[in-house]
């Protein structure tokens, strides 16, 4: 192996200390509870964390990597990510018994690139403003710019990375090889290539192009899954979907096949956040409409993101095989509660500003999630609280610790 001996010293010990708490009873219990929860028929309200803010989350110096090979700095920084996490804000996590090892999986994906400026407030957050150019403005436009989805498997690649993995970790941890976990949005993509303002105008001023790229985005992810589907490439028992817990009775369908894992075995997540404001006409004649093909493929789906969804709840309900929607923080909670009521998991996603303000308000806090707790408990709703879109603490790591403490007492956790 090229990689130095000092790097694996380095890995074998994070690794040790991750095996140590992975084997710890409480995560088989936060398991049981994410599938109650899952199930719709939960013990408690979840809680999860994602989506942090890492550059300012460095804690006496234990997100510092330490490691010289790249990939060896990978998993340095996914242990130590693990470690502080835990240490700090664990909430409902789930520190999994083994190391999970992606698949050299090839995409192609739609052969487009993104033409963009963008401006950092902090050069080391990864959180940026962007400013789209819009490429589109015809049908001729989407046949001749979106090309087709090319899945491809790099086996040799894949097999160095388990070598690699197995002499790193040999006798710690056991290794899982992940398949491809695939991304579904149509409007996410198309607000890159067009910019928000331009794909919003272009809903009104020309709609026959809009609906041609929609069928034709729709129809690249149908071949993707296809090919993902024929060369065994899908992931599988996954354990986060968007940021949340996917831990489930209801999956894989009958059938599983690990060497070969099908959409029906999987979850998926859907939003289109471009669309918050659009009628809910529009919503459904350009995402509900062209996304039910491929919602029906998969096993479980969980729908939203930052969008509003609470006055689009008639149009989410024709979603099939739904089990989760997102309610943002500019989402009307009464008014999603009532419409969720016990068929779906309110997923609730707490203003992430609350720890970003000047001075950190933890009654605040606390009122905000006490309240959504209890509009919850009266419509019935199985609840969970996902943190996340976490783009600064204002310099100070410890708000997420008293956040994380507040959430699990608000939870009964």
């Amino acid at each position: 192996m090229a990689i130095h001996e000092k790097d694996r010293t380095i890995l074998r010990e994070l690794a040790s200390r991750v095996a140590e708490i992975a084997a710890l009873p409480v995560q088989e219990e936060k398991r049981r509870l994410w599938r109650k929860l899952n199930g719709r028929n939960p013990e408690r309200p979840m809680v999860t964390i994602d989506q942090v803010c890492w550059n300012e989350m460095n804690i006496d110096g234990k997100l510092t990597l330490c490691c010289t090979d790249e990939e060896c700095r990978a998993y340095e920084q996914r242990f130590c990510r693990i470690l502080l996490q835990w240490e700090y804000f664990p909430v409902d996590m789930v520190v999994e018994p083994f190391i999970r090892v992606p698949k050299a999986v090839r995409n192609s994906a739609f052969g487009m690139s993104i033409k963009e400026h963008t401006l950092a407030t902090f050069e080391s957050n990864d959180v940026v403003s962007h400013k789209f150019e819009n490429q589109f403005n015809s049908v001729d436009d989407v046949m001749t710019k979106i090309k087709m989805p090319v899945v491809s498997h790099d086996a040799a690649e894949t097999k160095r990375r388990m070598e690699v993995a197995s002499w790193l970790f040999d006798g710690i941890m056991p290794l899982w090889e992940e398949g491809y976990d695939p991304y579904l949005s149509v409007w996410d993509p198309i607000a890159q290539w067009m910019s928000v303002e331009g794909a919003l105008y272009g809903l009104v001023d020309n709609p026959d192009m809009m609906h041609a790229m929609a069928k034709r985005m729709t129809e690249g992810y149908i071949s993707e899954l296809d090919q993902l589907e024929e060369q065994g490439l899908l992931c599988h028992s996954q354990a986060l979907i968007h940021c949340t817990g996917a831990f489930t009775d209801d999956l894989p369908a009958p059938g599983f096949n690990p060497e070969s894992p099908r959409t029906q075995d999987i979850w998926m997540f859907g939003l289109a956040q471009m669309f918050a404001t659009v009628s809910p006409a529009m919503f459904e004649e350009y995402e509900i409409a062209y996304m039910m093909p491929i919602f029906e493929r998969f096993g479980l789906v969980y729908y939203g993101c930052c969008d509003p969804l609470d006055g689009k709840m008639a149009e989410v309900r024709k979603i099939p095989h739904l089990r989760k929607v997102s309610m943002s923080p500019w989402a009307n909670r009464e008014r999603g509660a009532e419409e969720i009521g016990k068929d779906y998991v309110f997923s609730n996603k707490p203003n992430p500003a609350f720890i970003a303000v000047q001075s950190f308000d933890g009654d605040m806090v606390r009122r905000d999630l006490e309240t959504t707790r209890g509009i919850c408990t009266r419509y019935g709703c199985p609840l969970e609280f996902i943190f996340k879109d976490i783009s600064t603490v204002h310099n100070d790591p410890m708000r997420l610790k008293q956040w994380a403490d507040i959430a699990m007492e608000a939870a009964g956790g």
